[in-house]
């Protein structure tokens, strides 16, 4: 191993040690980015599974609609402030994949995560659905989240059909 190399695993390896499992697949750190945001009233989130996910220095980016200008300004946060503002745990909340389109190139992986929102894993409608688009890092040992950037479906911003589960 390089120089280079061994110092950018060192800069991967920070933070908490990640499940095998969670980052062993594509469709694995997905998974464990909703599970781990994922629970009943109450229940605290497992935060550190979260931060296990993510490279050093990642960004996750709400397209924030205003309503009164018809503008989408992003709100930028970091993997610790996404923490910080996720709310508190007096409602449930679930969040699934319902449909996605993926493209891969080299180490990088582009994913279209058509998302569903509940306040119980039971509820037959969501309260809310969207688009998650997430950029993700092989690095030839396991997968990393670099940027999760989504926008909210609302009655001018419907999901294309392309997107929806067929």
């Amino acid at each position: 191993m390089t120089l280079a190399q061994d110092t950018a695993r060192t800069v991967l390896a920070t933070g908490p040690v990640a499940r095998p499992v969670d980052v062993a697949s594509e469709d694995g750190i997905i998974a464990a980015l909703y599970g781990a945001i994922s629970g009943p009233a109450g229940q605290k989130r497992e935060w550190d599974r979260f931060r296990s996910l993510f490279i050093p220095d990642a960004r996750l980016i709400v397209a924030r609609a205003r309503r009164t200008e018809g503008q989408v300004l992003p709100l930028v946060m970091t993997v610790e402030q996404y923490i910080a503002g996720a709310g508190s745990l007096e409602n449930g909340f679930f969040e699934r994949e319902v449909s996605r389109v993926s493209e891969t190139f080299g180490g990088v992986t582009h994913r279209f995560s058509t998302y569903e929102s509940r306040m119980r894993a039971e509820d037959p409608k969501p309260f809310a659905r969207g688009i998650n688009s997430i950029q993700l890092l092989n690095d030839g040992q396991r997968w990393w989240v670099v940027t999760v950037f989504w926008d909210a479906e609302r009655p001018n911003n419907p999901i294309p059909a392309k997107y929806l589960p067929r």
